[in-house]
């Protein structure tokens, strides 16, 4: 009997999956794993995010096994395994969730479904969270949001088993082509894992999370951690939504305002997803092509290796770049402060940049990721770009600088009053605090206040010559948040929007 293949990719549950609910309920299911090199082989992946989903394989096999039928894993080209699996066993129909990836997943699903077509075999692609494929309108999005999360998450089914099916084994980083990538204090992924990030965020972890989210001390345990969990798809962005709103309504230890703040971040979450959804193209080109050639020219090499090395000479952002580079996560405001870096002080055109950076990243989410790091260039049309000061982030951020010398261990003798802005140090204090810069930590690539102000001059003259108002219309037509957005009579909210762009973008997680 041909077997109803149940494709998994950024879904690695058995509950609430609506194509292994489906697919179960029609014959025999073939659950699939494809380790694809040609996808880790992409400069933005990496081998801590192979790891974290390696994880969730794992305790994918176990649920499934409990249920019937163990996860076959395989690696190599999926059109090839797929033809295979056609050819042993024939396949009744294909089932998964969209994706919302990047443009390699995007091609691979096009050549997937040209095969499918081309063998008779139905394709069931079931939408994933709040996403819209091929949205019409932005203008009722957020009640479409709604209409998708608010239906109770779906059980696990029991299936109907294929026998004589060897399971095969999960590889490892190397087998997949990927390149030693130390990440030491990696956070472990998982079904397991993110259920307990889940459970110990609503059983008091999240209290104060609102205050604390912004802070890298804080933000390590104040933020909600169940970041890896959606990105691999452990945990279903409705059961955090259920769990989120069962705990508001049973009076959780957490209070309710940290509640609604994680909550609206998880509209967010969509929300930046779908721009990616309704536009792949934004993973390579500017949002708003007025912003075309604004910064192309000028990549300046040695500062981009400066940053990407975490030696930018000012200890917060080098902190920042160290601390993830080395676990794999750093809190949203910290994210933007780096790409603000890179784009203004440094003044790089965003791509490099964006890549390095998803590689870093454990809990990489292309829609959420080029949305963002658009937003935080400056190159969206609709947003006002934020332009972080390296120094004052420091001081409101790690004020006493224990961030800083935690992961910065040549700066720890440095003084209180000096340790924001080490430059400023003379050569005998210096030597009492065991420091010989240029040496043992570098001197800052450029001065920060020169930089902010040739970036804001630039970027100024750039708007008036170049970004045409039409053009932003257009863009948040398409693109553009409608919340808090003012109808005006005899015109839209597009109009409206395009002479007040958004402002209130939320930090996410």
């Amino acid at each position: 009997m041909p077997v109803h293949l149940v494709w998994f990719k950024r879904d690695l549950r058995t509950r609430d999956h609506a194509p292994l609910v489906e697919a179960a309920a029609r014959g025999p299911v073939l659950p699939l794993y494809v380790a694809e090199p040609a996808y880790w082989t992409q400069p933005d992946a990496s081998g801590r995010q192979w790891e974290a989903v390696a994880d969730g394989l794992r305790d994918l096999r176990e649920d499934l096994a409990r249920l019937g039928q163990p996860l076959v894993v395989r690696r190599g080209d999926v059109l090839d395994i797929f033809e295979a699996l056609r050819r042993e066993h024939g396949i009744a129909a294909l089932w998964s969730h969209e994706e919302t990836g990047n443009g390699w997943t995007y091609a691979r699903d096009r050549a997937v479904a040209a095969w499918a077509r081309g063998h008779g075999i139905p394709w069931h692609e079931t939408p994933s969270g709040g996403v819209v494929r091929r949205l019409r309108s932005r203008n009722r999005w957020a009640s479409q949001w709604e209409a998708r999360l608010a239906p109770a998450p779906l059980s696990e089914p029991a299936l109907a088993p294929v026998p004589g099916i060897d399971p095969g084994a999960i590889p490892t980083a190397g087998e997949l082509g990927l390149e030693p990538d130390p990440c030491p204090g990696r956070q472990r992924g998982g079904r397991r894992r993110g259920e307990r990030a889940l459970q110990t965020f609503l059983a008091g972890r999240g209290a104060g999370y609102m205050r604390g989210m912004s802070s890298p001390l804080s933000a390590e345990t104040r933020c909600s951690r169940f970041s890896v969990a959606l990105a691999t798809g452990t945990l279903s962005l409705r059961e955090v939504v259920h769990a989120v709103r069962a705990a508001r309504e049973a009076g959780a230890p957490v209070p309710a305002r940290d509640l609604a703040s994680l909550e609206k971040r998880l509209h967010w979450h969509c929300h930046f997803m779908q721009k990616l959804e309704s536009e792949p193209e934004i993973e390579f080109r500017n949002v708003h092509r007025g912003f075309d050639g604004l910064r192309e020219g000028d990549f300046n090499r040695e500062w981009f290796e400066a940053w990407r090395r975490a030696e930018t000479g000012w200890p917060f952002v080098d902190a920042c770049l160290r601390s993830l580079q080395q676990t794999g996560w750093l809190n949203f405001r910290m994210r933007a402060m780096l790409v603000s870096i890179a784009s203004y002080h440094l003044w790089l055109h965003w791509p490099e940049p964006a890549r390095q950076l998803a590689a870093w990243f454990t809990d990489y989410e292309p829609g959420i990721h080029y949305p963002q790091v658009q937003m935080q260039a400056g190159v969206t049309g609709i947003n006002i770009p934020r332009m972080y000061n390296p120094v004052k982030q420091s001081q409101d951020q790690d004020r006493r600088g224990e961030f800083i010398r935690r992961w910065l261990p040549e700066l720890a003798g440095v003084p209180d009053d000096w340790i924001h802005t080490p430059w400023l140090m003379g050569t005998a204090q210096q030597r009492a605090a065991g420091l010989r810069l240029g040496e043992t930590y570098p001197l800052p690539v450029r001065d920060h206040e020169q930089a902010a102000r040739e970036a804001r001059a630039r970027l100024t003259a750039w708007k008036r010559a170049y970004v045409e108002r039409e053009e932003s219309r257009r863009v948040f037509e398409k693109h553009g948040s409608r919340a808090r957005q003012p109808r005006r009579r005899g015109g839209s909210i597009a109009q409206s929007a395009s002479i007040a762009p958004a402002t209130h973008q939320g930090e996410l997680f």
